[in-house]
């Protein structure tokens, strides 16, 4: 059968069909577009303003801390700048009161520093001993059965170690590195041991300054660190104790906060 040599026929309703034409966009809209587009603008400005000063220079939704350590160690960092802060303006303070010319207050001045010695707000350093005490080994954990208590430090291990270098004679202690004074609280939470309010993972340094052999017979005569010398003597338990003498130990002031905090009863009727 023979072709046409005509064009094909388009159906109905095809592309071919001629399109109705665009309304224009009014003067109005025009306006509109031309106010709104600045106003987003600013407002989102705005909003990364707002953003920027709020975090303080850091993220505002950081990511998940999958490590306890390190969660642990960053608030111990922060704790760290607040406390260089407090020393800073303590410093400050100081200088303003001996600037004042007031018997009185010269007096008390007089006072506070024949104190700061004694109340650990002075450094001190010279022969000492360090302890060590960290958890068991992590294969000696994972293959336990029963009670991982003993294989972990917990705060009344550093408490026994602080109070018998205390009975030996200390002249200063630290603890992570942080003197330890009358109001120094040590106390467990989690798996980190809090000193002071700031949170520490172990191994647990204890450091004091003091006359060595006085030291060492504290420590040797203890009965409770004898309890705890046995556990890492014992395979099954291998919690970490090391002691080491010292030449020079270096024991800073206290710069912690030395305001008070403490209870208050309750008013009744």
């Amino acid at each position: 059968m023979g072709v046409s040599g005509g064009s094909h026929a388009r159906p109905s309703g095809s592309a071919g069909a001629e399109e109705p034409p665009r309304p224009r966009r009014t003067p109005a809209g025009r306006r509109r577009w031309r106010v709104g587009t600045p106003l987003v603008v600013l407002a989102c400005g705005a909003l990364f303003v707002v953003s920027a000063v709020n975090s303080d220079g850091t993220e505002l939704r950081p990511g998940r801390y999958t490590d306890l350590a390190s969660l642990v160690e960053d608030q111990a960092d922060a704790y760290a700048e607040l406390e260089d802060e407090v020393a800073a303006l303590d410093r400050e303070v100081t200088a303003l009161s001996k600037g004042v010319a007031d018997t009185r207050v010269n007096r008390f001045q007089k006072r506070i520093e024949e104190l700061k010695d004694p109340a650990g707000l002075v450094e001190r350093r010279g022969p000492g001993v360090t302890i060590t005490l960290s958890d068991a080994p992590e294969d000696v954990i994972n293959s336990a059965t029963g009670d991982l208590n003993p294989l972990l430090v917990h705060q009344q291990d550093i408490q026994a170690v602080v109070n018998a270098l205390w009975k030996g004679g200390a002249t200063a202690v630290t603890v992570q590195g942080q003197r330890v004074v009358s109001t120094t609280g040590i106390k467990c939470e989690g798996n980190a041991v809090q000193l002071q309010g700031v949170p520490y993972p172990q191994p647990y340094v204890i450091s004091a300054v003091g006359d060595q052999a006085d030291l060492l017979d504290a420590v040797d005569g203890d009965d409770y660190l004898a309890g705890y010398r046995e556990d890492a003597d014992d395979p099954d338990i291998a919690v970490g104790w090391d002691l080491e003498l010292e030449n020079v130990v270096v024991a800073p002031a206290y710069a912690g906060l030395q305001d008070f905090s403490y209870a208050t009863p309750l008013a009744t009727d």
